[in-house]
């Protein structure tokens, strides 16, 4: 039967003549790095937060009534809701992690030099694309520990003079956190975030696929170096097949996700869904302690360190600016970042002040 339902397809639209001129001409350089897999970890990352996000909407309630009791409910009552909503919360902060990881390999490997330029800059939107993704799904549960993570960060750009106090006020739908503001992050998390997500994704993944896989620097096989005067896709005539050699590599790294999000949810929990998390948000009581989710560490840990909030949040504003257009200013030819002793000092200084101020702001 399935066999029929195949040929039937199969002889209108020629799906098998399809996938395998898309897989033949496509070829991947010979010295291919298994950190160039780590996007493929992210996207399978992405689909399962989509998943398990919409089994997760059958059962929530988006009202400051009954969200909290229908997220326990979902944790207590419904046939396996635990184990979704677990893999929903743990699988969002690894999905940053992930892409962290990506970017940072990408860059690593000087694969944001001409001719993807364009590709550096979707990556990097679809990358704070997902810090907004996990900063509106944040407040759903309504907790106590949700609520006043929210409150502080929404507070964060009443710093800059002028636009700062509409900007807060835009986010919370007022001046105060309400069920306007519940309302408001509910519709970014399933309506318009995922629509920017999807389309950013596509514009992604085909310049990836048009303008061909990255030549790691560190190989005996540089990428040609030529320039360019007009359109040349990279096909590595002498590679290997995308199919089965880089696919499989894949799916290992896919597999190293899986395995990781499964040790997390099995062993340490706790750590994604601590105390505050099961209690119901009281606008009314303060916690003793109040910070920021973990993303979002760092820029505050700076803010607390410069009495200058206008200067801090300019600094952070630049650096984001200078993050997504980096190509543009890294004009240099030489990929390999070990033979730029001044780029590889100040970028392992950044991503280390970065770590240090995101442990300090938690402790």
């Amino acid at each position: 039967m399935w066999d029929k339902i195949i040929g039937w397809f199969e002889v209108r639209i020629g799906i098998g003549e399809l996938v395998k001129e898309g897989l033949d001409s496509c070829r991947a350089p010979k010295n291919v790095s298994i950190f160039q897999t780590i996007g493929c970890a992210a996207l399978a990352a992405f689909v399962i937060q989509v998943f398990t996000g919409f089994c997760l909407l059958l059962y929530y309630a988006p009202n400051t009534e009954q969200a909290f009791t229908s997220v326990q409910s979902i944790m207590q009552d419904i046939p396996y809701g635990w184990l979704f909503r677990t893999m929903h919360v743990v699988g969002g902060a690894l999905l940053l992690v992930t892409m962290t990881m990506h970017m940072l390999s990408v860059f690593v490997m000087g694969s944001y030099k001409n001719p993807r330029e364009m590709t550096w800059i979707a990556g990097g939107l679809l990358f704070f694309t997902t810090v907004f993704f996990a900063f509106s799904g944040n407040l759903l549960p309504w907790s106590q520990l949700n609520y006043w993570q929210t409150t502080i960060a929404t507070a964060i750009p009443s710093s800059f003079p002028y636009a700062g106090e509409f900007i807060t006020e835009v986010l919370r739908s007022g001046g105060q956190m309400s069920a306007l503001t519940l309302n408001r992050f509910f519709a970014l998390h399933v309506s318009f975030l995922p629509f920017v997500f999807f389309l950013l994704l596509v514009f992604h993944l085909f310049l990836v696929r048009r303008i061909g896989i990255s030549s790691p620097p560190f190989g005996t096989e540089p990428e040609n170096t030529s320039p360019r005067t007009a359109y040349r896709k990279e096909t590595y005539p002498d590679g290997h097949p995308v199919y089965p050699y880089f696919m499989v590599r894949a799916a290992f790294m896919v597999m190293v996700y899986l395995s990781v999000l499964f040790l997390l949810i099995t062993f340490l929990p706790g750590l994604f869904l601590p105390e505050g998390s099961v209690i119901q948000a009281n606008p009314l009581k303060t916690p003793a302690q109040v910070r920021p989710e973990w993303y979002l560490l760092a820029p505050y840990q700076m803010l607390k360190l410069i009495p200058n909030k206008f200067f801090t949040l300019s600094v952070q504003v630049i650096m984001g600016v200078l993050f997504i257009f980096w190509p543009f200013f890294d004009a240099r030819k030489e990929g390999n970042i070990l033979k730029r002793p001044l780029l590889f000092g100040l970028s392992l200084s950044v991503i280390t002040l970065w770590l240090v101020l995101t442990i300090w702001g938690r402790y």
